[in-house]
């Protein structure tokens, strides 16, 4: 008998922002103290009793069935579904409602509290929101009645959406078959949905290269992190001056080498080098 769900982890996307980084590892597969994001992101969720959890892969997905370690179900995605579609895994499955988290960050969401207040509100939606903290993130804003506008309307705001989203039985239940998009497949027929604002707290995008190399060196440094300016997998065997390189799964520069701005990792028996492009 198939188990039902408390939540579900996004981790299907192309990683286009990674960069070459996605020929080596799927986004959510790259570590941080020997544990993939994947996996730190399922266990977090676990510390506040979501315990039943499931995620889907598409780029390569054999990686990301490997980084998501034990009780983790993994939901294969042979076409991409989009942000909302890969959610139809959890259809006729889900717990009310749904935890649903984006697999390239990482935090320890406040989701008790959340999902008090997504009962108290009545909605089949909710995002949780923070006050925006400038970047480059796309502002929410709300109208007088705590409902995410549509892109382009101002209100109640700027917002910033932390990833976390909490589902109904009858939101998941609006997904159309094949690709979907939340704004413009389930919006239109939600009955209630919330942008629900609560006090910041520590957060972690890890959406490209830079972005990887600062998290190693601020959460891993004795790990991942060991090789100032760099990035080392696990696997890797740091060797030669490097500056600002990412040495993913297998990579074994020549000890000789002098190099930078580079992603090395194995693949076949054969070491790849390709450029690494700044943020």
């Amino acid at each position: 008998m198939t188990h039902m769900l408390d939540g579900f982890i996004l981790a299907a996307g192309l990683g286009t922002r990674m960069g070459v980084l996605s020929e080596a590892l799927p986004k959510p597969a790259w570590t941080l103290n020997g544990h993939s994001l994947l996996a730190l992101g399922a266990e977090s969720m676990r510390k506040q009793g979501l315990l039943k959890l499931a995620c889907n892969a598409h780029h390569l997905p054999d990686c990301l069935a490997e980084a998501a370690g034990p009780g983790l179900e993994v939901c294969f995605e042979p076409e991409l579904l989009g942000s909302a579609g890969g959610l139809r895994h959890a259809l006729n499955r889900a717990v009310d409602p749904l935890a649903v988290w984006n697999g390239d960050a990482l935090a320890d969401v406040p989701w008790d509290a959340f999902i008090a207040r997504h009962r108290q509100r009545g909605a089949d939606l909710s995002w949780l929101l923070v006050p925006h903290p400038g970047g480059p993130w796309n502002p929410v804003w709300l109208d007088a009645e705590g409902r995410v506008l549509p892109q382009g309307q101002t209100g109640e705001g700027p917002y910033h959406f932390m990833g976390a989203s909490l589902w109904s039985p009858f939101a998941l239940g609006l997904l159309p078959e094949g690709p979907s998009d939340t704004k413009a497949h389930i919006l239109p027929g939600i009955r209630h949905h919330a942008g629900i604002v609560m006090e910041p707290f520590p957060w972690r995008e890890i959406g490209t290269p830079d972005q990887l190399i600062a998290a190693a060196e601020v959460l891993a440094p004795q790990a991942e992190g060991h090789l100032p300016g760099c990035y080392v997998h696990p696997t890797a065997t740091p060797a030669g001056r490097l500056a600002h390189c990412v040495l993913g799964p297998g990579a074994q520069p020549h000890p000789a080498m002098e190099d930078r701005d580079a992603l090395w990792f194995a693949r076949d028996g054969h070491q790849v080098r390709l450029p690494l492009k700044h943020d």
